[in-house]
């Protein structure tokens, strides 16, 4: 299960995840990123309480990186060493901005 929190402040939408971006969950955030993104020039994705990213969730972030390329920024924030490992290892690490959790 996820949790799905949206927060949006002139052209700057946050994106926070709470639980598990798998294969079940990634369709919903596919929805709400694909709807929320018109007229947004900020985008970040806050995963502080995201404990789990599988490939259809990169696949999300990814479709995101993409749109957001073409109409602004974007960043991943408070990212966990379990969730940074997965983004090393994908090779995200090099093509997002990504911030890791202070410790």
């Amino acid at each position: 299960m996820m949790n799905i929190i949206k927060k949006q402040s002139d052209d700057r939408l946050t994106i926070a995840l709470e639980g598990r971006l798998d294969i079940s969950t990634a369709p919903d955030l596919e929805q709400v990123v694909v709807g929320s993104l018109a007229g947004v020039a900020d985008l970040v994705f806050d995963l502080e309480k995201l404990s789990y990213i599988s490939s259809a969730g990169l696949r999300v972030l990814l479709l995101a990186q993409k749109k957001m390329n073409k109409q602004g920024s974007m960043k991943v924030i408070h990212v966990n060493e379990i969730i940074m490992e997965v983004f090393v290892n994908m090779g995200f690490s090099d093509i997002m901005t990504i911030e890791q959790e202070q410790i």
